[in-house]
C-alpha cells in the first residue's frame, strides 16, 4: 500500500507526488518532492499538475527538475495489511444446530468479515 494523500487539486482523484508551498515575502512558488506529513499551508500535487503549475504574474516558480516518484509504503501500511490478510484468512468455526424454538426467542448476531449482522427487533 502507498501513501493515501491525494493531488489536492478539485476533482483529481491521482496520488500525490510532490508539495507546493508558496513563500509569499519572496513572491515564490516552490514545487519539490513530496513532504514526509501533510503541512497546514502546503498543497500536495500529482505529477501532472506539478508539472504543469503556473504563478500569479510577478511570481517565481521553483520546480524540482528531478523524477516525480511517490513514497515508499511506510512500515504502518504493511503491518495494517498484514492485520487485514490475517483477519480474512481465519477461519469461523461451524455453529451447533439450534432448535427453532431456540432461534426465536433468543436474536443471535452473525458475523461476516469486519461486519455484524443484527437481526431486526419485533
Amino acid at each position: 500500500m502507498r501513501s493515501s494523500r491525494r493531488c489536492s487539486r478539485n476533482g483529481c482523484p491521482r496520488q500525490a507526488v510532490a508539495t507546493l508551498t508558496y513563500v509569499y515575502n519572496e513572491s515564490t512558488a516552490v514545487v519539490g518532492p513530496l513532504a514526509a506529513f501533510a503541512e497546514p499551508h502546503t498543497y500536495d500535487l500529482c505529477e501532472p499538475h506539478a508539472r504543469s503549475l503556473t504563478a500569479p504574474r510577478g511570481w517565481d516558480v521553483v520546480r524540482h527538475e528531478g523524477k516525480f516518484e511517490p513514497p515508499p509504503p511506510t512500515t504502518d501500511d504493511l503491518v495494517a495489511l498484514a492485520e487485514a490478510v490475517r483477519e480474512a484468512a481465519r477461519p469461523v468455526a461451524p455453529r451447533p444446530p439450534a432448535d427453532d424454538q431456540d432461534q426465536q426467542q433468543t436474536p443471535h448476531t452473525g458475523r461476516r468479515g469486519h461486519l455484524r449482522v443484527i437481526p431486526p427487533t419485533h
